[in-house]
């Protein structure tokens, strides 16, 4: 049980509060779903789904079923319309797709936590939509305020962590000593990073490390032409893009960013590329030697021996960068290209988190 959650259940319900979280599907359920917060964490925020039982249950209690079974079993749904503006109020909804309002929740809650699989979280009738009634008591006790605490209480937590970023970049711009900028950068880059801070960090890293060096290329030897590397992003992280993180042009390599967790990972992003060589961004700080060999090895085992499928596979893998090449990397880079790539984490941790002027009145309002 995360703390937070079990903070929340103490707080409303005092020493029974783990006989309410053992009997709880729905609060099992966001404890499995929250795990964003965590820093070390690669689990997608869940925004979808969480906001699709937030919207459900702002509702709820905004037209007093709370402690109200018998209006509520009478009850045919709330709007489809008015749940899904709701969502795309909330923080970082705007960019959301409407999924959690066409099953998925459904089919994910019934998989990984409901004892009952013949019961459905999201009673979908129509164009409206209404959560079942069973998960919304727990020993005759409605728990639908603490569920609505536990979600609030998680988006605040994500705001705090999204935005720890901003503050250390106006330090960072504050800053006048070239190597007090580059050792606050170097400290950004850690194991126990965020997915998303470490992808913007290692990024900025690397397409300032890149812009430095040239190829020459041309269609004939009568026109070559010297050619500086330029590193793109291909969007947010999380994204469907294929396995593909960042794409360098003219070369065309591709670069996938990823943590040492399991390796069949790698693969799969292999794979999705149809076997085109990919450089791995690892968010380790073991050396790039040991977690080629560790790749090859499972490649190995995952063979059974066949040489066609191991030489497939290791000739897929361009390149293994772990944190020890982005610190050397950044070290090496002069004043000018410091202060470039401070620009370019503020650029793109914008973008990751859809931060705009005129978003940020909205921002403060989403959950109050």
């Amino acid at each position: 049980m995360r703390e937070f959650i079990k903070d929340i259940l103490v707080e409303d319900y005092n020493d029974k509060y783990n006989q309410i979280y053992e009997n709880s599907d729905l609060i099992k359920y966001l404890d499995k779903k929250t795990g964003a917060i965590e820093g070390d964490s690669k689990t997608r925020r869940s925004l979808g789904n969480i906001y699709a039982i937030y919207s459900v249950l702002y509702y709820y209690l905004e037209m007093d079923f709370y402690n109200n079974k018998e209006k509520y079993k009478k009850f045919d749904g709330f709007e489809y319309n008015v749940l899904w503006n709701f969502c795309k109020q909330q923080y970082g909804g705007n960019k959301l797709q409407n999924h959690a309002l066409n099953n998925r929740l459904n089919t994910e809650f019934l998989n990984k936590v409901a004892r009952d699989s013949s019961k459905e979280l999201l009673i979908i009738n129509g164009n409206k939509y209404l959560i079942h009634i069973d998960y919304l008591y727990v020993n005759n006790i409605d728990i639908s305020k603490t569920v609505v605490k536990i979600i609030e209480k998680y988006i605040e937590l994500l705001k705090t962590k999204d935005f720890k970023l901003s503050s250390d970049l106006e330090i960072l711009r504050n800053l006048e000593d070239l190597n007090e900028k580059k050792f606050k950068i170097d400290s950004l880059l850690e194991e126990k990073s965020e997915a998303r801070i470490f992808e913007i960090i290692s990024y900025a890293i690397l397409k300032n490390h890149y812009k430095n060096q040239h190829i020459y290329i041309g269609t004939s030897l009568a026109n070559i032409k010297k050619e500086q590397l330029n590193l793109y992003k291909t969007g947010r992280t999380n994204a469907n893009d294929g396995g593909i993180d960042f794409v360098m042009k003219p070369l065309g390599r591709f670069f996938q960013v990823t943590e040492v967790d399991k390796y069949d990972k790698y693969l799969l992003d292999i794979d999705k590329v149809l076997h085109f060589p990919i450089t791995f961004v690892i968010k380790t700080n073991s050396s790039k030697d040991t977690i080629l060999k560790e790749i090859k090895e499972y490649i190995k085992e995952k063979s059974g021996g066949m040489e066609v499928i191991i030489e497939k596979y290791e000739n897929s893998i361009e390149e293994i960068i772990t944190i020890n090449e982005l610190r050397n990397w950044l070290n090496n880079l002069n004043e000018s290209s410091i202060n470039s790539l401070i620009e370019d984490i503020d650029t793109y941790y914008k973008i990751e988190l859809n931060i705009e002027e005129n978003d940020n009145e909205a921002e403060k309002d989403d959950l109050e």
